[in-house]
């Protein structure tokens, strides 16, 4: 779901196309690219294409983490129902000159307690390559647990839940 809203030292809102600048460096930087994967976004329209295409899923939700000092991009949550899972995918990703300073824990931690607050999943999911120790580092942290290995697209991946009713 798109919200926004504050933390102690973030602000979050909803993806726009002025975040396609953001967006293209965020897509090629080393890390998505090998625990996510190569988008193909090497310029302007390629990430003005990229945005649009997540702004007119229904049910993928991107929003943009950014320093409340200053408002500098930083990183992005998403939440996105996939086609081939049951219940929604929560994700996370930051620039990585970002990294170890506790934002996509402050971030997610805080969508997480709205989208629980809102009463309307039973369950969060979240999906990740096995070797993806520091995302499944703050996947445990974040409360999910892991519930299975399983193949996809040649691919290893674990899948984490967070249930929130029976």
């Amino acid at each position: 779901m798109y919200i926004s809203f504050e933390t102690e030292r973030l602000r979050v809102s909803p993806l726009s196309m002025n975040d396609r600048d953001f967006m293209a460096a965020l897509v090629n930087s080393e890390g998505w690219i090998k625990f996510i994967g190569d988008r193909n976004v090497h310029n302007e329209e390629q990430a003005a294409a990229y945005v649009q295409k997540i702004l007119d899923k229904p049910l993928c939700f991107y929003n943009v983490i950014r320093l409340k000092e200053g408002g500098t991009p930083v990183g992005i949550i998403s939440f996105i129902k996939r086609d081939t899972q049951r219940h929604y995918d929560i994700g996370f990703a930051l620039l990585p000159e970002y990294h170890g300073k506790g934002y996509s824990f402050e971030a997610t931690k805080k969508y997480l307690d709205l989208i629980i607050g809102t009463n309307q999943h039973e369950e969060i999911i979240a999906i990740t390559l096995r070797e993806n120790n520091k995302s499944i580092s703050l996947l445990k942290k974040l409360g999910l647990k892991w519930m299975e290995d399983f193949m996809e697209e040649n691919q290893e991946l674990s899948l984490y839940s967070l249930k929130l009713r029976k």
